[in-house]
């Protein structure tokens, strides 16, 4: 072994980073857990009452936020530690995305008219097929002896 992998291998960081990736590993499965069970709690309380939990889905949305945190950091794309050595994600609803509702029955519209195409002087690209192609099956000409 060279003397750069005894190094790398004896360095206290990548092992105490090791030790964080498997307790994080563990974090991620019980959070996959818990989400999946908020997600089946949401949709049984969606059929029942005809609307879902605002407390759960912030809670959801967290949990969603903490997975994608862990990861970051198990891909060594992120050095921040998260949640318990971190602080925990805020599960703040996105006010881009309201809450789902169901669609509502539209009014029927006039038809508007329908925008012409523009004509273009040259023939749509399968006439130019059509035309090369006829002209290269042209038969030969042959010559009289």
């Amino acid at each position: 072994m060279s003397n750069g992998i005894k190094d790398n291998i004896k360095q206290q960081s990548t092992w105490k980073r090791g030790l964080y990736m498997v307790l994080f590993s563990i974090f991620y499965t019980i959070a996959e857990v818990l989400l999946f069970a908020i997600v089946v709690f949401q949709f049984a309380l969606k059929l029942v009452t005809d609307d879902s939990n605002d407390r759960l889905r912030r809670l959801g949305q967290s949990i969603g936020t903490f997975i994608y945190q862990i990861i970051q950091f198990l891909t060594f794309n992120s050095e921040y530690h998260p949640y318990p050595f971190g602080t925990w994600p805020k599960g703040a609803l996105n006010e881009s995305q309201p809450k789902a509702e169901e669609p509502k029955a539209e009014e029927p519209r006039a038809e508007e008219p329908k925008a012409e195409e523009p004509k273009s002087e040259e023939p749509a690209a399968p006439n130019k097929i059509k035309s090369v192609t006829k002209k290269a099956a042209a038969p030969k000409k042959s010559k009289k002896k």
